[in-house]
C-alpha cells in the first residue's frame, strides 16, 4: 500500500489495521475508551506546535489528530452505528445550517448574521436531534437535563470551570462586573489564609480550588482565556529560568550553588 493525499487511503489503512485476521494486534484490541488518552495527547501536541509556530510539526500533528477521528469512525462502522462519511456529512450539514449568511439564499446572505440567529439555529438542531433519537427508539437525551449537564466532566479543570461559569451565567447566576469578582477573589484568598494553620490539607485544597475558580471567573469577565493566559506565564517562566541557568553557568556554577538571595538576583536579572 502506498501513501496518498486521498482521504480514502487513510480510511483503507485504518480498516486494514483493524482487520481481525490480518490487522495489527494492538490496533485490533483497542476500544473507544482505550484510545481516549491518545486523542487528548494528540490534541495538546497540536496546540503545542501552534504555540511554537512550527508549521512543519503542526502538519504532522494534525495528521495524528485526524487519525484519531478515523479510528473512532472505523470502530463505529464495525458495529454498524455510523461511519466516516456520516461524520463528514454531519459536520458539513451543521456548518451550512449555522451560517445562512454565508451559504443561504440571496436574502439570507444580504441580511447577515442577525442577533439571535445562532441561538435559534441551535434550538432547531436540538429539536431535530430529539426527533432522531425518538425515531431510533432511544431515550430522550435531555430528559431531566440541568443547565450544567452538557459541560463535559472530562475537560481539564480550568476549561471546565470556565464552561460551568458560562452556562450558569445564561440563567443570570453571575456577578455584575469584574470588580465584584475581584472582591470575591480577595474573599477566597482570606479564607485560604485562614486555613493555613488548620493542619487540614483537605480544607486548604478546598479553599485553593475556590481561589482558582474565582480567578477563572475574573478572566471570563475580562474576556481573557485563562488557559491561554496561564500558558503565556508558563512560557515566560521557562524562558526566565533558562536565562537564570545560563547566567549561573557563565559564573561556573549551577543554580543549586546559590542561596535564595542569589537566586532572586538571577531571577531579577532574567526579568530585565
Amino acid at each position: 500500500m502506498t501513501p496518498s493525499r486521498d482521504m480514502s487511503r487513510l480510511l483503507e489503512i485504518m480498516a486494514a489495521l483493524r482487520d481481525p485476521q490480518t490487522g495489527c494486534p494492538w490496533d485490533v484490541e483497542q476500544t473507544f475508551a482505550s484510545i481516549v488518552p491518545y486523542t487528548i495527547e494528540e490534541t495538546y501536541e497540536v496546540v503545542d506546535a501552534i504555540e511554537r509556530d512550527d508549521h512543519e510539526d503542526l502538519r504532522e500533528e494534525l495528521g495524528d489528530l485526524l487519525l484519531q477521528v478515523v479510528y473512532y469512525a472505523q470502530m463505529a462502522a464495525e458495529e454498524a452505528s455510523f461511519d466516516f462519511g456520516d461524520v463528514v456529512e454531519g459536520i458539513t450539514t451543521k456548518m451550512i445550517r449555522r451560517h445562512p449568511h454565508v451559504f443561504g439564499d440571496e436574502d439570507a446572505r444580504s441580511a447577515g448574521m442577525a442577533k439571535g440567529t445562532w441561538n435559534r439555529i441551535k434550538a432547531q438542531e436540538k429539536a431535530t436531534r430529539a426527533r432522531r433519537r425518538e425515531e431510533l427508539g432511544l431515550p430522550p437525551k435531555d430528559a431531566s437535563k440541568g443547565v450544567l449537564d452538557d459541560v463535559p466532566r472530562t475537560l481539564p479543570p480550568l476549561a471546565q470551570a470556565l464552561k460551568l461559569q458560562q452556562r450558569a451565567a445564561t440563567v443570570g447566576f453571575d456577578w455584575d462586573n469584574a470588580k465584584d469578582v475581584i472582591a470575591k477573589v480577595r474573599e477566597e484568598l482570606d479564607e485560604l489564609e485562614a486555613e493555613l494553620d488548620s493542619k487540614s490539607t483537605q480544607m486548604e485544597a478546598d479553599e485553593l480550588g475556590d481561589v482558582l475558580f474565582a480567578i477563572t471567573n475574573l478572566a471570563r469577565h475580562r474576556e481573557i482565556d485563562p488557559e491561554r493566559a496561564l500558558a503565556l506565564t508558563n512560557a515566560k517562566m521557562r524562558n526566565r529560568f533558562t536565562s537564570m541557568e545560563k547566567a549561573a553557568k557563565a559564573e561556573g556554577k549551577g543554580l543549586a550553588d546559590y542561596d535564595l538571595d542569589g537566586l532572586e538576583a538571577l531571577w531579577q536579572g532574567a526579568k530585565g
